[in-house]
């Protein structure tokens, strides 16, 4: 992983735990597989503990660590460092997205009751008349009571939000080609077609992965079926949405959205998303960070702890898996 992560992800207990869980040096960190300074731990090494900027494990990199049979990693998705070679290799893999998805979970279910209340429209006109306002008329038919939800993805963290919103007065419907109305009962949600979700929802999640049949889910065509006045929510990945057809219903007021991730991930200076009144454009913050990174360590070095005790990895990442998962 990148030293920087390394830094922020362990803090001096989790450094701590980590020197009992395994044998290692905790000031070892590698960030390039070809750094001749590297090649003595890589070489001894039975595991790899990955995190944010690790370089991928082709088979070249494998050559280098012959002794290698597991990778647990302290983050999210793999796709980046793992690959094909992995699997030939026999290799068993981990990570910590669970942990992963619960701060996701939780930024998500925020945007969603933030705009059933229409907070975005609120703060708008308070600013702006900076005078007590009639709430009522701002309100207007906004609210959390018998909201429909939809929720694209019943992905690890789709998952959770459907959970965290349990509790909450809300109608939730769900698109996923792998979830059948059997499962979708037993999450408490219905599920739909995808375009008969985007006409029925107030607010609309995204919670797919990022694979090639998704680029652009949300296209112009799909974006005009949302109902005027309704906010769509992007947690996932940027390419999941077109961002030139999106702007556009942004910019004509129809629409509002929660955007934690972009295509371009950086949008240029001049989008107008920056300043629309109807938009909350975040920095990819809705993962782990600050306090939550002590969380998502702690979950790794449980997989690891398994893996000493010869016991299997209560999260294990599966190779066929990854053809539909983030």
């Amino acid at each position: 992983m990148d030293p920087s992560v390394r830094d922020a992800l362990f803090d001096q207990e989790s450094l701590a735990r980590l020197s009992v869980v395994a044998d290692t040096d905790p000031s070892v960190v590698v960030d390039d597989f070809t750094d001749p300074s590297a090649l003595s731990a890589l070489s001894g090494a039975e595991a790899l503990l990955t995190g944010w900027g690790c370089p991928p494990l082709t088979a070249e990199a494998l050559e280098r660590m012959p002794r290698l049979r597991t990778v647990v990693h302290a983050a999210g998705s793999v796709k980046q460092h793992i690959t094909g070679a992995c699997w030939e290799r026999g290799l068993t893999v981990a990570s910590a997205a669970g942990a992963n998805a619960r701060p996701v979970a939780e930024y998500t279910v925020a945007a969603i009751l933030f705009a059933g209340k229409r907070v975005l429209a609120a703060r708008e006109t308070y600013r702006r008349e900076r005078a007590r306002v009639n709430a009522i008329d701002v309100i207007g038919s906004g609210g959390n009571h018998g909201r429909t939800v939809g929720v694209v993805g019943a992905s690890r963290i789709g998952r959770r939000v459907i959970e965290l919103l349990r509790p909450h007065d809300l109608r939730v419907l769900l698109y996923d080609p792998y979830v059948d109305e059997v499962e979708a009962a037993r999450l408490g949600v219905v599920a739909v077609s995808l375009d008969t979700l985007v006409r029925s929802s107030d607010v609309v999640t995204v919670h797919a992965p990022e694979l090639p049949e998704t680029r652009h889910l949300f296209d112009r065509d799909r974006l005009a079926l949302l109902r005027d006045g309704a906010t769509l929510i992007n947690t996932a990945r940027g390419s999941l949405v077109d961002t030139a057809a999106l702007t556009d219903e942004l910019v004509s007021g129809r629409l509002d959205a929660v955007l934690d991730v972009t295509e371009p991930e950086v949008l240029p200076p001049a989008s107008p998303l920056y300043d629309l009144p109807n938009v909350l454009l975040t920095p990819h913050i809705a993962g782990s960070l600050g306090n939550e990174l002590a969380r998502m360590a702690h979950a790794a070095l449980d997989e690891l702890e398994r893996y000493g005790r010869g016991l299997p990895y209560a999260d294990p990442v599966r190779g066929e898996a990854l053809s539909r998962t983030a």
